[in-house]
């Protein structure tokens, strides 16, 4: 398995956005493997995807899943590759969706992720986290709001949490670095330890980059979380993405 560790930034690459929002969003999997090696060339550390079908549907079927992070290890090496496991691509179904994870733990390791992210807000959480393990794959647990940062205290994988997301979703600007700070520190009253990612998207994406490097965190970057800069101007692709943040977060660190 690659090395998962993060010090500064995860390249986001697509999420279930479309090239209707932004024509540099990656879909096959030669465009992942693209975009992956473009982004880890300028700074990230490892790359988060969302695998699709051939329809261009967001997808965590095994062989669809396969087929993308052969791609991208193929053209990033030893870079660590995650998946996302959201509810909403089993079109909200988690029997279907913790069968389709099932078959993960069948395929060879060169084409399993090495980790996977589980949003504690969704149901059955903790049983997709058992699954996860199972399978050799290293789990990430997204944490929305406090009411997730109390539950996380509650779930112990066997091999423990390889990082807590702080993911700040539908938030303006104004207030994203608050709602941080509220979950973070009840993450710290829930005896939460262990390596922490705070990130934001659209509105929040800009502000929690720098708040993350204020902290000493590391954050994530993508057309996933955004498809702008941090002026609101338009950027070219994932790699510019992560170069801007990385620099904004570099910044906000050496204050």
């Amino acid at each position: 398995m690659s090395s998962s560790r993060i010090r500064r930034i995860k390249a986001c690459l697509n999420g279930g956005r479309g090239r209707e929002e932004h024509p540099a969003v990656p879909v096959t999997p030669a465009e992942l493997a693209a975009a992956a090696a473009g982004a880890v060339a300028v700074g990230a550390e490892a790359v988060h995807l969302h695998p699709r079908g051939g329809d261009g549907t967001e997808s965590v079927r095994a062989g669809d899943v396969a087929a993308a992070v052969a791609a991208v290890r193929q053209a990033c090496g030893s870079v660590s590759i995650g998946v996302s496991t959201g509810l909403w691509i089993s079109n909200g179904d988690p029997g279907a969706r913790r069968a389709a994870v099932v078959e993960w733990a069948a395929l060879p390791p060169s084409v399993r992720p090495d980790f996977a992210s589980v949003n504690l807000s969704e149901p059955d959480s903790a049983d997709l986290v058992d699954v996860l393990h199972a399978a050799g794959i290293a789990v990430e647990a997204g944490i929305w709001s406090v009411a997730d940062a109390r539950a996380v205290a509650a779930i112990r994988p066997p091999a423990g949490w390889l990082r807590i997301l702080v993911e700040i979703l539908n938030a303006a600007s104004a207030g994203a670095v608050a709602a941080a700070d509220e979950i973070l520190h009840q993450l710290d009253e829930s005896g939460v330890t262990g390596p922490r990612l705070l990130h934001g998207e659209q509105a929040a994406c800009w502000p929690l980059v720098t708040h993350a490097g204020r902290l000493g965190l590391p954050t994530r970057i993508g057309l996933e979380d955004t498809t702008v800069g941090p002026a609101g101007g338009p950027v070219r692709d994932n790699a510019e993405l992560v170069q801007l943040a990385l620099a904004q977060w570099t910044a906000a660190a050496a204050l």
